[in-house]
Parts: structure tokens; C-alpha cells; sequence
């Protein structure tokens, strides 16, 4: 599937982490989403109900960034993200989830942690 659907930079603040301090630390978390889904019919109709709804995406995302779990891992968030939006979007082959931790509570200096995942839906 070529098509591609991207909502990126979205932001939210949560309490996730492996540090005890986190669990209390609200930290900033960013999100990519590349949604990939056949949005041929939907351009070609400029019909909004043949493609997926980016403000359900966003929405969605937000839920399970600042829901009630805390996750000690960014790649478990990452999956969580993933998972939710496999379940929500039938329309939806596979998606690509990126999350960011700008500002790990470290000694250390770099731009941040992200991790990268991919997976596919359906058949």
C-alpha cells in the first residue's frame, strides 16, 4: 500500500517511565503517526467518509498517551498507540508509530529518545 495518511508532531503530557520520580514527573511526549490505507476513493470522490478521520486519530492517540496507564517503556507506548489504532480503523493495512521523549530525566545531554515501530493489520 503506497497510500498515506500522516499526522505528525502531535504533543501530550503524561507520567510514563522507568524512574520512580516519573510516575509524579508529567514529561512531554510527541507522536507520529503514517497511517497506510487505500485512499484512492477517497480522493477521487473527496469524500471524508472513504478515508480515516485524522481528528479521531488524534483523539485516539491522546487517549492512550494521557489514558490512566503508565507505561515504564516508550516502545510499550508505542505499541499501545499502534494497537489502538489497528483495533479502531478497519480501513487501515498498517501504521508507523513513532513516539518522542524529548526530555529524559538523565545526566546527560542529547535531543531526546524515540522509538519506531511498524505493524500491520488484516489478512
Amino acid at each position: 500500500m503506497s497510500d498515506v495518511l500522516r499526522l505528525t508532531n502531535m504533543t501530550f503530557h503524561a507520567c510514563h517511565g522507568l524512574l520512580p520520580e516519573e510516575a509524579r514527573l508529567v514529561q512531554r511526549f510527541e507522536v507520529d503517526v503514517e497511517l497506510r490505507l487505500d485512499l484512492r476513493a477517497a480522493g477521487e470522490r473527496d469524500d471524508p467518509s472513504l478515508t480515516v478521520d485524522y481528528t479521531a486519530v488524534y483523539d485516539l492517540v491522546g487517549q492512550v498517551v494521557k489514558g490512566g496507564r503508565r507505561y515504564g517503556l516508550v516502545e510499550a507506548l508505542a505499541e499501545a498507540v499502534a494497537a489502538a489504532l489497528g483495533e479502531r480503523f478497519d480501513a487501515l493495512a498498517s501504521a508507523r508509530v513513532r513516539v518522542r521523549k524529548p526530555t529524559p530525566p538523565m545526566d546527560g545531554h542529547f535531543d531526546g529518545l524515540e522509538v519506531e515501530i511498524e505493524r500491520h493489520f488484516g489478512d
